[in-house]
């Protein structure tokens, strides 16, 4: 959503994670997505280095106040909320637990954003900061994994995140493509 708000111009290849080519691996040997390859080679493969990194390149609209405030929720929620979140939505997988007690470990911190969507637009004022990028697609994930209870809970939540998928912005970056081959012919795009 950085690079398409930032209109910058990509050489995109769709990487499925269950047939992850071997040359995702040449760049970043974590194997994770996304990647972003500079043309003077130069790799960065966490999403909050991109999108930084996609900030400093362009003249965003988005308001680079509270950096540090920022920061601090993105590591939160990458750290501590995606640990219950996987868990709350493979919650099979970890039957060391139930359902509830990690729907319930989610909820403390969306709590926090419901308390700040109940006085804000966005999570920390009137305007696009880099955190509502960062979280909004976990929160979405979350709401996915029960929609009637997380809207019945969470509503100023909710309707963030539905502003958020009803975004153009959003729009925008969420057509499918298919999966990159190594023969395939460059796809440069610009959402």
């Amino acid at each position: 959503m950085a690079i398409a708000d930032a209109k910058i111009e990509v050489e995109l290849r769709e990487v499925f994670l269950r047939d992850r080519p071997q040359s995702l691996y040449d760049i970043s040997p974590k194997g994770t997505v996304p990647v972003l390859q500079l043309s003077d080679g130069k790799v960065m493969d966490e999403s909050l280095d991109i999108m930084k990194w996609v900030m400093h390149q362009s003249s965003s609209d988005w308001d680079n106040t509270n950096i540090e405030l920022q920061d601090e929720m993105i590591h939160h929620n990458d750290f501590e909320f995606k640990q219950w979140l996987d868990k709350y939505k493979y919650h099979d997988r970890h039957p060391e637990n139930t359902l509830e007690f990690y729907r319930d470990k989610c909820a403390k911190t969306l709590t926090d954003y419901e308390n700040s969507l109940g006085e804000n637009l966005y999570l920390l004022g009137s305007k696009i900061q880099l955190v509502d990028v960062a979280i909004f697609p976990f929160v979405r994930q979350c709401a996915n994994v029960d929609r009637p209870w997380f809207g019945s809970t969470f509503p100023y939540v909710e309707q963030w995140v539905d502003n958020w998928i009803q975004s153009e912005l959003f729009v925008r970056v969420m057509p499918k493509f298919d999966a990159w081959k190594l023969d395939n012919d460059p796809l440069y795009i610009s959402f």
